[in-house]
């Protein structure tokens, strides 16, 4: 069965209001010893869980897969004992500890999740052709799928699959909790759609104002997509996101250049004549797309397949085939939607809000997960496991 190459970011985050009234206890855990098993294999990780989510952050950390914790439509399989205990390391490095250098331990301990809970196996929706790799449920449970396919040496990897998605989801949570201004709504007012932003390449949809293709599918995720990926994303990766968005997108089955009409097309950005004397062999190139098999990064696909992440590739890339095929001429943006402006007023609204709702600096966060996801040493925090007595 093929799937879609776009992923889900989030599937569910239902509002908090039915539970906003409830007042949770010091505690959600019964009174019950939570010392782990001295004798068996997984002693000195369940120890450091418990020092670490349990004891600080009243988190339950979930690594062995339960049905009851499970949605029983789909297929699931568990985490290993490796990559369980690899991510639940890099969580609290890259998100619980990216939130404590800025903001001290109470501020995620009052709004963080209460359960984080690992599945090896992806999530498929054949109805959609899509995967989901995280759910927020109430704000209380974060879900991550997909966990057995990780790859500690490709940051891209892990963003795309887990941290990208933890930071979409505590957005559902924050601002489930205090609302972000109804004017980041108004942005994009009548062009989302979601049934079938999966179809959607990453080019047209940022000329049309969003970060990512599911962005567009709603406006609560559209503005949990803005903070994620502002987040997680390098300042080279935002750099292609705005070239992206300020290029206009065609089929190449019309001349308007409107950049979202037929989801099941490709579009590009640019294109050449074959034959420089006949209007007709009109060639369109230059694609885009959100991520590759071999590639997690968002990137535009030139006419041999080659796969251009930055700015500064695309833009050498572009020499070339000029000096291969003569004038090359960019796509008239006809959208009447400036992207590269709405994008960046939607980072600016998610950053006002942030400071006025949490009082907490969205650029002085953003410093501190690329500082984190850009040096981490797995083996030292590993040793954190292994030196539990």
């Amino acid at each position: 069965m093929k799937f879609s190459r776009y992923i889900i970011a989030s599937l569910v985050a239902p509002l908090l209001a039915s539970c906003s009234d409830d007042k949770l206890g010091p505690t959600i855990f019964p009174e019950v010893s939570d010392e782990p098993d001295p004798s068996t294999y997984t002693y000195k990780f369940d120890k450091w869980l418990n020092q670490n989510f349990r004891d600080i952050y009243n988190v339950d950390f979930k690594y062995l897969m339960e049905d009851v914790e499970a949605d029983m439509q789909y297929n699931l399989v568990p985490a290993t004992y490796d990559n369980a205990r690899d991510l639940a390391l890099l969580t609290k490095y890259l998100w619980y500890d990216s939130y404590k250098e800025l903001t001290g331990d109470e501020f995620i301990k009052t709004y963080g999740p209460r359960i984080l809970h690992l599945i090896g196996s992806p999530a498929y929706n054949p109805n959609t052709g899509t995967e989901t790799l995280g759910l927020a449920e109430g704000g209380l449970k974060v879900t991550l799928f997909k966990v057995n396919e990780m790859d500690l040496d490709d940051i891209n990897m892990l963003n795309e699959f887990y941290f990208r998605t933890m930071h979409h989801e505590f957005g559902h949570i924050l601002h489930q909790t205090k609302s972000y201004p109804t004017d980041f709504n108004l942005l994009s007012n009548g062009r989302y759609d979601d049934s079938s932003w999966q179809a959607k390449q990453p080019g047209a949809v940022a000329s049309q104002g969003f970060i990512t293709p599911y962005a567009s599918s709603q406006a609560r995720e559209d503005f949990a997509e803005t903070i994620a990926n502002y987040l997680t994303r390098t300042p080279e990766q935002m750099e292609l996101i705005l070239w992206m968005a300020q290029r206009g997108w065609t089929t190449g089955k019309d001349s308007a250049g409107s950049g979202m009409g037929d989801d099941d097309a490709d579009y590009y950005c640019y294109y050449f004549y074959d034959d420089p004397s006949n209007a007709e062999s009109k060639h369109y190139f230059l694609s885009s797309m959100e991520k590759r098999v071999d590639n997690y990064r968002m990137g535009l696909v030139g006419l041999d397949g080659e796969y251009l992440t930055t700015v500064g590739e695309v833009e050498a890339y572009l020499e070339k085939v000029k000096a291969k095929y003569g004038e090359i001429y960019p796509v008239e943006d006809n959208d009447k939607v400036n992207g590269y402006d709405i994008i960046l007023q939607k980072q600016s609204i998610a950053r006002n809000w942030f400071t006025d709702q949490w009082k907490i600096s969205f650029d002085k966060l953003r410093e501190i997960v690329q500082r984190r996801q850009s040096e981490f040493d797995i083996n030292a925090l590993r040793n954190e496991v292994e030196s539990i007595q």
